[in-house]
């Protein structure tokens, strides 16, 4: 059950959201999830400011995982969210900022997992 949130400094087309989303989809098999269960979300014309600059093109990727992977499956996906950012969106890997959260209660359709 991931949930993959990305908020952006540029305004996305639907054709943009699409193509990441399903990138993504693809991705998180890195994490050992299929894209079955996953949910993403987009915030874009987001404002993000880093080192006391605002950044013209930037991201900030929060990526919360029902339990946890390992440190080298963290990395990897790191690896090819900025991958995909990168190519689908014009954002540099150093303006890509990734978090994880691994949730050990998780609801869906009325209960808990």
């Amino acid at each position: 059950m991931p949930f993959i949130d990305s908020k952006v400094t540029i305004k996305l087309t639907d054709g943009q959201k699409e193509r990441v989303k399903a990138k993504l989809g693809e991705a998180v098999s890195i994490l050992h999830k299929g894209e079955s269960y996953l949910m993403v979300g987009f915030a874009d014309g987001y404002d993000l400011y880093f080192a006391g600059k605002k950044l013209e093109k930037g991201a900030y990727v929060e990526v919360s995982l029902f339990g946890k992977a390992s440190p080298a499956d963290y990395d990897r996906m790191t690896g090819r969210i900025c991958a995909i950012l990168s190519e689908e969106l014009g954002i540099p890997g150093n303006a890509v900022y990734v978090t994880y959260h691994g949730i050990q209660d998780w609801g869906w359709n009325g209960s808990n997992f």
